[in-house]
């Protein structure tokens, strides 16, 4: 399975994949070519360090790195005196094939919780970003009219996908789900994290928020159909108190919010949503299920979790951003991949699209 990569630049965000022959300066190219920078900056992780490409040999391979990089968010900013290279074209979907001698390959594409890991976010930003947010459905997979479920012999109850609707806010949902056993408490939710955003400017710079100035992500991520990522799952995790654990199914990464909390919960990240994770007890409703789990079983429950995801990956429940079908329900327009959806609707002013089928 290939490395992915959210390169997020001056100018906006792509989606690099690399295979297991890609060195650090095929990062370094692909950064240089996804930004337009011909010297840079690179921070990672939440909240954004510093990551020194410098301190590593240019033919390193990415999979031999300390950090792991697969699913993360790089922000790239220009390094002092530097200038932008010459722009060139480029098409919604980009293929770079590298030198034998870096043996790699990578696609790119302007993301929660996870994140953003990170979001993990699918349509925030791009290189040029529409004036409202972008409303995305999925489209219907027919193997999941049955969702897998895995048993645990040892507790005696059986994990379950709890499935959110499909109407931008499946982050809240699942969250609100998880932690206050309420799928309608969305809006609270929203204002929470706008709060904490405006109580914290420092901590959540225009760097860490998509480019946005804090006051106005803070109105954005109020609208009911802004999407909600790796900023709302730190913050969240932090004001309830709880270890949000969210697995992507394409890469079976774990990302963990809020980390060694006493209590953990689960959502599920597939590209474009978010679902919560539930233990089902024996003759119990849905409503009673167990979705906040202490030591010793959180340890217990975790690998199972993983194991459900698989599942899921199995039927292909979640979505490849960098490079799925999408059409405009407004005009019809077929469009690839994050940067085609961003444009169009920069464009002419469409933000409803549905993945195609």
């Amino acid at each position: 399975m290939p490395l992915r990569v959210r390169i997020r630049g001056p100018s906006g965000q792509s989606t690099a994949s690399f295979d297991d022959n890609a060195t650090i300066e095929t990062l370094r190219e692909q950064i240089a070519e996804s930004t337009s920078l011909s010297s840079f900056d690179v921070k990672c992780g939440y909240p954004p360090k510093p990551l020194d490409l410098e301190q590593y040999e240019p033919t390193k391979l990415l999979t031999e790195l300390d950090i792991k990089l697969n699913g993360e968010q790089l922000l790239v900013t220009r390094a002092e005196g530097a200038t932008p290279k010459q722009a060139t074209s480029a098409t919604p979907t980009h293929q770079a094939n590298a030198s034998q001698s870096q043996q790699s390959s990578a696609k790119a594409s302007p993301a929660a919780s996870q994140p953003s890991k990170g979001k993990q976010q699918a349509l925030k930003g791009a290189s040029t970003e529409p004036a409202a947010p972008l409303s995305l459905t999925r489209k219907e997979n027919k193997e999941m009219s049955d969702p897998p479920e895995v048993f645990i012999p040892d507790i005696g109850g059986t994990l379950v996908l709890r499935i959110m609707p499909d109407d931008n806010s499946c982050l809240f949902r699942a969250i609100s789900s998880a932690v206050m056993s309420d799928l309608d408490a969305v809006t609270e939710l929203r204002s929470i994290v706008a709060e904490t955003i405006q109580a914290d400017p420092y901590t959540y710079s225009k760097a860490v928020l998509d480019d946005k100035d804090p006051d106005s992500y803070c109105r954005w991520i109020r609208s009911q159909d802004s999407w909600g990522g790796q900023v709302e799952l730190v913050i969240l995790s932090q004001h309830f108190g709880v270890e949000i654990c969210s697995i992507d199914v394409q890469s079976l990464r774990v990302d963990r919010y809020n980390e060694g909390a006493n209590t953990r919960c689960f959502v599920v990240y597939s590209g474009i949503h978010y679902d919560t994770i539930a233990l089902s007890l024996p003759g119990m409703a849905p409503e009673d299920d167990v979705k906040q789990f202490e030591a010793p079983i959180k340890d217990e429950v975790m690998p199972r979790a993983v194991d459900l995801c698989k599942k899921l990956q199995e039927r292909h429940y979640f979505t490849d951003t960098a490079g799925f079908q999408i059409k405009c329900n407004d005009c019809g327009a077929r469009l690839v991949g994050e940067r085609g959806a961003t444009e169009h609707a920069a464009s002419t002013g469409h933000y409803n699209f549905g993945e195609a089928a």
